[in-house]
């Protein structure tokens, strides 16, 4: 969270529901030797793909526009018009006819069927590496039929990983915070969604304001805060059983919960008084350990990927900035040391880069640097942005935008984009209503 300048006003959390059964899957190994593409080269030079519709009919032609959606969305993918294809869907899924894939451009080619089992569908696709006629991938997915588009994200993680050799990430959710209202009186909800904007859905009903919801490594269980009757309290929300338990009762402020990797812990900061420190909560027990102590705002804990550090920002200082520290607390080292303030650090799944908003005058920026502080980049910048959370494969950022408004409040909102960590393709995440402290989750399946 970002500091106030008059260290007073602390953030406050959400809440989450929707599960979507594991799909079943039979892969065939890929033949050894197939071309993988250097993911930063492909930045600036898109891979040409063809994505046919999956034969069969049905559903054939939806999974087909969201793999193509998915892909394109990346920025690492230029998929092919469907008028430019000389051979048939039907006939590809067959045998590919490689030289009418050739001539249109095409380095990678998605053939498929669709198969109804009685309310399952099986999908089988392969994906082609055009030039030297080669099969690189054969898979085959099955699931429910109301279950196609995440057989369709599933397929598009394999493509993904098998073009770039890093894992993909289309087959997982995003939960944030809803708002509607007037700006001074603004209702927030829980909503949930898929990575792109599909089966959103309202999971809390505003009679009570929830902020900061973040996914337990599992993705089933969500800890947030609620903020009702002047009492904010930090719950965990169980996704399958749709049960809600206060994770524990603090008599001030509690702010940013996070789990750790293992989904053992919360780390929380709690409030007393002008100071605000760190504290990790065991989930079972629900027994309470101080990691930070003396004057000072230590606010946004987030565990390294392996569980052994926690990076979070402060004004111990005097100006608010980032220090990583040990796990069980001690050993707080600064990390950043450019101009402005930093807030709201996450530490990526990858481990090698810190995300982070700093503010410099008057300018919000989203940034990452290595876990030492060193090599700084803002990826983007803006009137005001803030909460960064990073996709599973650790390649991809989603936060949100705010726009000015007037001196009543008329032109405000709030929306959800994305970038990826080499400062491309940033685009807006299109949501129902304004949206906020967004949360990535880990893979689905």
């Amino acid at each position: 969270m970002t500091l106030p300048t008059n260290r007073r006003g602390l953030i406050l959390g959400g809440a989450a529901l929707l599960t979507v059964p594991a799909l079943a899957r039979a892969q065939a190994p890929a033949p050894s030797g197939g071309a993988v593409i250097d993911i930063t080269r492909a930045r600036t030079d898109p891979i040409p793909i063809a994505i046919p519709a999956m034969a069969g009919g049905g559903r054939g032609t939806d999974i087909a526009r969201v793999i193509t959606a998915n892909l394109r969305n990346s920025g690492l993918f230029r998929p092919i018009e469907n008028a430019a294809f000389i051979q048939s869907a039907e006939a590809a899924a067959a045998t590919p006819r490689f030289q009418d894939w050739r001539v249109i451009g095409a380095n990678a080619l998605v053939t498929g069927r669709v198969l109804d089992q009685g309310g399952n569908l099986r999908v089988e696709f392969r994906l082609w590496d055009v030039l030297p006629e080669q099969q690189l991938q054969g898979t085959a997915f099955t699931a429910a039929a109301a279950n196609w588009r995440q057989i369709a994200h599933q397929i598009s993680d394999v493509i993904y990983e098998r073009l770039l050799g890093e894992r993909g990430y289309f087959d997982t959710r995003i939960v944030y915070v809803a708002e509607s209202g007037p700006r001074d009186r603004r209702t927030r909800r829980l909503a949930i969604m898929d990575q792109d904007g599909e089966n959103n859905r309202f999971l809390t009903d505003g009679s009570f304001q929830v902020l900061s919801p973040r996914f337990h490594p599992n993705a089933r269980q969500i800890v947030f805060m609620s903020y009702n009757q002047n009492n904010p309290r930090v719950f965990l929300f169980d996704l399958n059983s749709g049960r809600q338990e206060v994770l524990g009762n603090f008599p001030g402020m509690t702010l940013s919960p996070r789990f750790s990797p293992d989904g053992r812990t919360v780390v929380l900061s709690y409030a007393r008084g002008s100071d605000a420190n760190i504290f990790a909560v065991d989930v079972g027990s629900r027994g309470q350990r101080q990691l930070t102590s003396g004057g000072g705002l230590d606010v946004s804990p987030c565990y390294s990927p392996d569980g052994s550090q926690i990076v979070f920002n402060s004004d111990r200082g005097g100006d608010q900035q980032l220090y990583v520290m040990d796990a069980g607390g001690g050993g707080a080292r600064r990390i950043s040391f450019g101009r402005g303030r930093y807030a709201t650090p996450v530490w990526s799944p990858r481990g090698d880069l810190i995300a982070f908003t700093r503010i410099s005058g008057g300018q919000f920026g989203i940034g990452v640097m290595r876990p030492d502080g060193s090599g700084e980049r803002i990826l983007s910048e803006g009137w005001q942005m803030e909460g960064p959370t990073f996709a599973p494969n650790g390649r991809v950022l989603a936060f949100y935008r705010e726009s000015r408004a007037g001196a009543r409040g008329a032109g405000y909102s709030a929306r959800l984009a994305q970038i990826d960590v080499a400062g491309f393709n940033e685009r807006q995440m299109l949501t129902p209503t304004d949206a906020t402290d967004p949360s990535w989750s880990p893979l689905l399946a």
